[in-house]
């Protein structure tokens, strides 16, 4: 069944995508003009990063680090972080969408490793549900791999949410708006927006998930038809170095949640439904 999703912008139109699962809607503030300027900042790395630095003639070096070229790239960092994977088809439309705040109504984070990089970060993971509550149960969110939900587990007296992944696969964002009103949802991978490829931030705008449905986020946007598949990779390899020469927050995905202007989203929440179905139309006397 085909499933929506939607971005959009204030007081402008707004693009839905769609693929083989669901329809995407989006908002942009400048219809063509941002398309065009999301294709060319989200547009795949070119040629390999170079990793400046190494050791000078001032470092206090050891034997060992003396004899190190002067331009040798740093040591890779250990762990998963996501690359720019294959092309996907993803078809966006236009749609208008008025936030009630300038302020998320919530917010969540999943980080994500591998096997051996989930036990060093957490003293005691619990395994868990893979989709799981967020921003007052608006939404519940997981992610899924090639073959299902990835193992998601919670750490023990902290309360961080780990996923468990590997090098090479893919993986989608799920998320779910439990809520009675549409909700825009902005979205981040590696401390990227997964609609421009740029730093994530709560004024960029994402998509539009209306009420009970399910949207699914891929990729990275290339253009108003195509994503680049979130993909398992190692942290050189990773979109945020080969694009941005900035590794500081691979490992973490993140969720921000957005109610619309003028509209309860729990007008008719489950505890109304309930308290509705339950009325008496005889009622007992006193």
């Amino acid at each position: 069944m085909l499933e929506k999703m939607h971005f959009m912008f204030d007081g402008a139109l707004a693009k839905c995508c769609f693929s083989s699962t669901m329809k995407l809607k989006a908002i942009l503030p400048l219809g063509a003009m941002l398309a065009a300027l999301i294709i060319s900042s989200c547009a795949p790395p070119s040629g390999g990063y170079d990793a400046a630095g190494g050791f000078s003639s001032s470092d206090a070096a050891s034997p060992a680090e003396s004899r190190m070229p002067l331009n040798a790239p740093a040591p890779e960092r250990p762990g998963l972080a996501t690359g720019w994977g294959a092309e996907r088809n993803s078809e966006m439309s236009y749609t208008s969408f008025h936030r009630a705040s300038s302020k998320p109504v919530g917010t969540d984070a999943i980080f994500y490793n591998d096997s051996e990089g989930i036990k060093a970060m957490s003293r005691a993971p619990e395994k868990v549900e893979p989709m799981q509550t967020a921003a007052g149960s608006l939404v519940e969110w997981g992610i899924k791999g090639g073959s299902g939900y990835l193992p998601a587990y919670k750490e023990y007296g902290y309360g961080r949410r780990l996923v468990g992944g590997s090098k090479g696969g893919s993986y989608i964002i799920v998320i779910k708006n439990r809520s009675k009103s549409a909700l825009e949802i902005v979205a981040s991978v590696d401390g990227l927006d997964v609609m421009d490829g740029k730093t994530a931030g709560f004024s960029k705008r994402g998509y539009i998930v209306d009420p009970g449905e399910t949207l699914e986020i891929d990729g990275f946007r290339k253009s108003e038809s195509k994503v680049a598949a979130f993909e398992f990779s190692g942290v050189s390899d990773s979109y945020a170095n080969l694009k941005h020469g900035d590794t500081r927050n691979v490992g973490v995905i993140g969720l921000a949640v957005f109610t619309q202007k003028g509209v309860d989203p729990w007008t008719w929440s489950s505890g109304e439904v309930g308290r509705r179905n339950s009325a008496s139309p005889f009622a007992v006397a006193p």
